[in-house]
């Protein structure tokens, strides 16, 4: 027989245990609530938006095959195949300055669709990549640019008023309003085109007064990049999915700026 000692001793701590319980069950329930509450919706956030972290460099010259050293101080990001048949790799890196956000496009090729010799044409008709900017989500505007593998392009200033989409060329584009951009065919040992490469920069001053101030870290900006290719009818690249066409400011991913 145990001695009542221990008996009591025993009771003594359940009771303990049992008051603790009664005690704190509250605040441990509000506190997991709490927990699984913030675990969910920061789940749900990363898998509706994707984020780009985008670090600051200092300006660089750009050549069109990214060989400058800036480049290697920050990853590829993956453009996936949201329609069609043509099986490439897309991808693209990103850096920022105090002047303006810098971008440079590999897209694996075998057959390179650009005729078009001119600025502002349609070149989304033809092979292209493309970036979509928005600094501001609250006013239904956002700045488009795209690059030709021939190096030509299309420079846009987008009002999107429920879907009505129309686009306005920039006015006096000149002096540090300009994009600089570059584009290299790519080809293999036999001359047979394996790719191509564009590299842009695009000056905050183009796209004022859009932009409130310059970025710093923790500025957000919504985004999205593509590219279009035209191999076996239309196939299309895109970072952040959209459902119907390119022009969808809330499937816009989101950059980071370090």
């Amino acid at each position: 027989m145990r001695p009542l000692s221990a008996i009591f001793i025993q009771t003594a701590g359940q009771k303990a245990r049992c008051y603790l319980w009664k005690t704190c069950r509250p605040i441990f329930l509000i506190l997991l609530f709490n927990l699984l509450s913030i675990t969910v919706m920061h789940s749900k956030q990363n898998d509706e938006k994707g984020f780009l972290e985008i670090i600051k460099v200092a300006d660089f010259e750009i050549s069109g095959d990214g060989k400058a050293s800036s480049w290697q101080k920050t990853g590829w990001t993956d453009i996936p195949r949201t329609m069609g048949t043509a099986n490439y790799s897309t991808m693209v890196k990103v850096l920022y300055s105090d002047t303006g956000i810098y971008f440079l496009f590999h897209c694996e090729d075998k057959i390179i669709t650009a005729t078009m010799q001119e600025d502002n044409l349609n070149l989304w008709e033809e092979d292209v990549v493309e970036v979509f900017l928005q600094p501001d989500e609250n006013y239904p505007l956002y700045f488009e640019y795209q690059v030709s593998p021939l190096n030509y392009e299309v420079t846009l200033l987008i009002p999107n008023l429920e879907g009505g989409i129309r686009g306005w060329l920039p006015w006096r584009y000149e002096g540090n309003r300009k994009t600089r951009h570059e584009t290299t065919i790519l080809k293999d040992n036999n001359g047979m085109v394996k790719g191509w490469k564009a590299e842009f920069f695009i000056p905050y001053s183009l796209m004022a007064p859009l932009i409130p101030k310059k970025p710093e870290a923790g500025t957000k900006w919504k985004a999205n990049m593509y590219r279009l290719d035209y191999d076996e009818g239309q196939t299309r690249f895109t970072w952040q999915e959209t459902d119907r066409h390119f022009h969808e400011p809330h499937n816009f991913g989101t950059f980071i700026f370090k």
